[in-house]
């Protein structure tokens, strides 16, 4: 597929917005367009020289980086004045322009608490499976009944899964019907970073202000809301505020409310008050279809066969971020090594992406002899008890201590996610397998007795990559 210059920019252009500050975009990108293309240098007409030189030094090579995803292939980008422009006084970019037509009506200002959404975040966008369908139907939901079902939509998974998407989706959503929206779109730290600037500066009548009279609050990763008293205390209030006055609240965590350790009881429970939803890994059909809407939306369709989106569906599973860091790395692995993407250049790109487990694909990488099974064969034995005891519902203490262990080194040697470890395990949940991993964490710390045999027993573990053996 052939692309025109203009398309070429474009693509180009639409990349570094998602990068840039949006005001240094408009100043410096926006008003440029391509003029030409000069064998595998795109040529990119400014107003003045100066515009191109500033252009030239501080994103020509960012744009280049772009080339190999959006394109498929590398390119050089320059930057030039137009022709007709040559004339023309330097930096004609800062003369106001001339008066257009406006409206009579008042200017409503949109009040904005927010880091920048992703344009690619919306529901659109989102590909929906049975890892996360019941989450994306309640985003969607919450977007059209904004305050009226599902308040507040808490949202909990693993890294990299899609929990942002969603809870960008729901912003995009009503922005698109309501652009005066008042929307504040944070991560726990900023607010509570904003909160403390408040305290010094004698400002939180503001900070108030700001944050209890918007639309819609989007908080990520409420998990680092832990241990943090007084944060806790105000985004209490904060959400009391918005709550009752009818506007919706989503919140994103990787953990249910009720396994976030130092949480409030309070706020656990109003984090339940409206839906609790959970992402889980995708499974294969559902990491395919990730890939080829990537395929897509990148116009890579024809660069990318279908066979190397089965093979990197086929093995790399941890989470959706993976995947399309994936696809990334090989496209610019191919145009490094010149070479067309094939499975075979897939194998060899995606190396250390691939899992120990699909060891089959590399005939030149031994086996590993460490299985779960392995791990709770020498788990149990070593505290006297059996494999299925590990795997049965029972939660004696005589057995939870040796299958939190038997996990955390699942966790540690084989880098399972935590669906497979919970799969694993007797089918226990997301926050359970959390709970346990943090638990052996915790006595590790403060217990130097328990922390000995673990690492004792993960040593005779470590030992079988070698051996091969468990010795008596």
């Amino acid at each position: 597929m052939s692309l025109s210059p203009a398309e070429i920019w474009d693509r180009l252009r639409q990349r570094a917005r998602q990068v840039l500050p949006e005001q240094a975009y408009r100043a410096w990108l926006e008003p440029t367009e391509a003029i030409g293309l000069d064998d595998n240098t795109l040529l990119v007409g400014a107003s003045d020289q100066f515009t191109a030189d500033w252009n030239e030094s501080k994103h020509a090579d960012l744009l280049a980086t772009f080339a190999p995803v959006a394109l498929g292939h590398p390119i050089k980008i320059r930057f030039k004045v137009h022709q007709e422009r040559l004339g023309r006084v330097q930096m004609d970019m800062f003369v106001a322009p001339p008066p257009v037509a406006v409206s009579t009506a008042p200017i409503v200002q949109q009040p904005r608490i927010s880091t920048p959404l992703n344009p690619r975040y919306t529901f659109d966008q989102f590909v929906i499976g049975k890892s996360n369908d019941v989450a994306a139907a309640a985003a969607q939901a919450a977007a059209q009944a904004p305050g009226k079902v599902y308040n507040p939509l808490f949202i909990y998974g693993e890294t990299g899964l899609g929990k942002t998407h969603l809870m960008q989706g729901i912003a995009h959503e009503l922005l698109r019907r309501t652009p005066t929206l008042r929307l504040a779109y944070v991560g726990t730290e900023q607010f509570t970073n904003e909160f403390i600037g408040a305290i010094q500066a004698g400002a939180m009548g503001d900070f108030r202000r700001r944050f209890r009279e918007i639309d819609l609050l989007l908080v990520d990763d409420v998990q680092f809301l832990k241990g943090k008293e007084s944060t806790q205390e105000e985004f209490f209030h904060t959400f009391n505020a918005i709550y009752e006055a009818g506007r919706q609240i989503v919140l994103t965590s990787d953990r249910p409310p009720k396994e976030i350790p130092g949480l409030e009881s309070r706020l656990v429970s109003r984090f339940e008050w409206g839906m609790v939803a959970n992402i889980d890994s995708p499974d294969l059909e559902h990491r395919i279809a990730i890939l080829k809407k990537k395929a897509s939306l990148d116009h890579l369709e024809l660069t990318i066969p279908d066979e190397v989106i089965e093979f990197i569906a086929q093995h790399v599973k941890s989470s959706v971020r993976e995947l399309e860091g994936s696809i990334i790395k090989l496209l610019a692995y191919a145009s490094l090594k010149h070479r067309d993407i094939s499975v075979d250049l897939a194998r060899e790109a995606l190396r250390d992406k691939l899992r120990a487990g699909s060891s089959s694909d590399f005939p030149d990488v031994p086996p590993t002899t460490i299985t779960v099974a392995t791990i709770q064969q020498v788990v149990a034995r070593e505290w006297g008890v059996t494999p299925d005891g590990l795997r049965s519902k029972t939660r004696t203490k005589q057995l939870t201590v040796p299958r939190q262990i038997a996990m955390y080194l699942c966790r540690e040697l084989l880098a399972l996610q935590l669906v497979e470890i919970g799969n694993a395990f007797g089918g226990r949940d997301h926050s359970t397998v959390i709970h346990s991993l943090d638990r052996v964490a915790d006595e590790m710390n403060g217990d130097p007795a328990f922390t000995e045999r673990v690492l004792k027993i993960r040593g005779m573990l470590e030992s079988l990559r070698t051996t091969g053996q468990l010795g008596s």
